[in-house]
């Protein structure tokens, strides 16, 4: 039995790191595809050297490309990889370009495809991720759901009808967090570093093209980062794209923002902050796994559970809207009494899964 898994972003090496250790338990052969869409070596080499990510077996290294040219050059050199390997199967993860060139590469070919964390809406089609997680599922074989949410999506949109095989094994994040939070402590020194080692401070992201392409929301945001500040020292870990358009724009932040971080050091930031505000996917959900708050810089999210809940709020990009909510939430303490993402068992899950295929 041969996968071949393509990867490209940070979360989907965290992702991978609960999976391929759960497939190589199981026997399975897989050989990984690196696209190379996350370049800066604290958003991709530094995840396989910490987490013990089998090395990529093939580095396309494509990066720094528009959205088109980008998915076409991993379409073309996927498929390629996959002439060569002839895989059982093809496993990719969330709603990267990477994402979809990899399901697109072996649906062409076909090739079935397994897609871990299928079923996620926005319903916001200006997002590209919403327009890569619609495509990758429609051309999947087999959707690993992490919620019954997704699960919900997938039926109302006719899934039940198609070729292919919905199930909900759970978050493999939270397989992750559960895994590697042990090894926090003696793998990640960053509190002391930036010595907020036992002081309060907001952790923050901005990554996505909806807040950076748009320089009046991205001015927003920094602004009420700017307020916040002045109350609860923001430790800001900058995407290398963020920082260049904010060097381009001369936006101007009033703390300092840190480089971007590897696993252990985000695990670790997130235990010891009181609030996390993020325009991330995968951030929300860490928040919510380490019992905080998270107000979420966008207009809408897929991880609708956990507004549901009461443990995250949608603030857009509007800076009066997003400082009333910080003070709304601020010193709010959760305390999670429900499992909105499985039991921790997903990986073992998906792999049993995919050995038996």
């Amino acid at each position: 039995m041969k996968i071949v898994t393509v990867l490209g972003a940070r979360p989907q090496f965290i992702k991978a790191a609960t999976v391929s250790r759960a497939l190589k338990e199981t026997g399975v052969t897989e050989v990984i595809i690196h696209t190379g869409q996350h370049f800066d070596r604290n958003m991709s080499e530094i995840f396989f050297s910490e987490m013990e990510i089998p090395r990529p077996d093939y580095n396309l290294e494509i990066s720094g490309l528009g959205h088109g040219a980008m998915t076409g050059r991993m379409l073309e050199e996927v498929e390629s990889v996959l002439l060569q390997e002839k895989p059982d199967c093809m496993l990719v993860y969330g709603d990267t370009n990477s994402t979809l060139a990899g399901a697109l590469a072996a649906a062409k070919l076909h090739i079935p495809v397994a897609h871990v964390e299928a079923g996620l809406r926005s319903f916001e089609m200006k997002m590209p991720e919403e327009v890569n997680r619609i495509l990758t599922d429609r051309i999947s074989r087999y959707l690993f759901c992490p919620t019954s949410t997704a699960v919900e999506n997938l039926k109302k949109e006719g899934f039940d009808s198609f070729e292919c095989e919905i199930s909900q094994p759970g978050d493999v994040m939270y397989d992750a967090v559960l895994f590697y939070k042990q090894k926090v402590s003696e793998k990640s020194t960053i509190l002391n570093f930036l010595e907020i080692t036992n002081q309060p401070f907001t952790l923050a992201t901005v990554h996505r093209a909806e807040n950076t392409d748009d320089i009046n929301r991205l001015k927003a945001i920094c602004e009420s980062l700017n307020h916040i500040h002045k109350s609860s020292k923001v430790i800001l870990p900058l995407h290398p794209r963020t920082k260049a358009i904010l060097q381009k724009n001369n936006i101007q932040l009033d703390f300092t923002p840190i480089e971007p971080v590897g696993y252990f050091d985000m695990l670790a930031l997130l235990n010891g902050c009181d609030l996390v505000l993020t325009d991330s996917g995968g951030l929300q959900k860490e928040a919510y796994f380490f019992s905080k708050y998270c107000i979420t810089l966008r207009d809408q999210t897929e991880w609708v559970e956990l507004v549901n809940a009461g443990v995250n709020s949608i603030a857009g990009a509007q800076k009066e809207k997003i400082i009333n909510t910080y003070e709304q939430v601020k010193g709010k303490k959760l305390q999670p009494s429900i499992q909105l993402y499985g039991d921790g068992t997903a990986a073992h899950t998906i792999a049993q899964r995919l050995s038996s295929i």
